[in-house]
């Protein structure tokens, strides 16, 4: 499960303030380093995000096969892809990028479930068979990272209902959830089949196979 309750916890430490042009927008880049020295956490910003209306957020985990090599399993790179678009298009807007890697897991355990998917498990069995939650991912972090960045309500780009809820659980004022779904393809069908019936996503996924469900 993933964890939602609010941590009392010191401003996390920022770096950066880098322009960062990008095919979809301008932004400017801050790096929040974790403190037993993993990769940073980056934060993305669009516009004037000091406002007391609410900001377009996009709060992504890290899918390095999804988001640098183009994987077909999933639907993170071309989740990126729109969040920035939309973020970019916006008066004002953030994307956090969390290092959390395989809902968490990390990428050689994301790796090993491949392999368990490969078998016969779905997304979320293979989490829990390596040992792990089927969802194990922190969005205390997040929150934190928005406060520090002066952002007080957020519009948040996302299908996933529980990201929210662990966000308004850690202090943030989300005021809309807007859908961000990608079409389903031929790789990627039945693990957003499981993303709707087992993690709970807000998808259609009308006229596909995964209309049938997940096997």
């Amino acid at each position: 499960m993933l964890r939602t309750e609010r941590a009392d916890s010191q401003p996390p430490p920022r770096t950066g303030g880098a322009f960062l042009p990008t095919r979809h927008g301008d932004f400017t880049a801050y790096a929040y380093p974790k403190p037993d020295g993993g990769d940073a956490h980056l934060a993305l910003v669009h516009g004037d995000v000091h406002t007391d209306k609410p900001v377009l957020v996009r709060v992504h985990s890290e899918c390095l096969t999804g988001d640098a090599l183009g994987s077909l399993r999933c639907d993170c790179g071309p989740q990126l892809e729109r969040a920035l678009q939309e973020i970019a298009a916006a008066p004002a807007g953030v994307l956090l990028y969390l290092r959390q890697e395989g809902r968490g897991i990390g990428l050689a355990a994301k790796v090993e479930a491949y392999v368990l998917q490969e078998r016969g498990a779905d997304t979320y069995d293979a989490n829990v068979m390596l040992g792990f939650p089927a969802d194990n991912r922190d969005y205390r972090i997040a929150a934190d990272m928005l406060r520090d960045l002066g952002v007080r309500k957020i519009a948040l780009l996302t299908n996933n209902p529980a990201k929210a809820v662990a966000l308004r659980a850690a202090g943030i004022d989300v005021t809309e959830e807007r859908p961000l779904e990608i079409p389903p393809g031929r790789y990627n069908w039945r693990y957003l089949a499981v993303k709707r019936q087992r993690f709970g996503h807000r998808l259609h996924l009308r006229g596909h196979a995964a209309d049938a469900g997940a096997q």
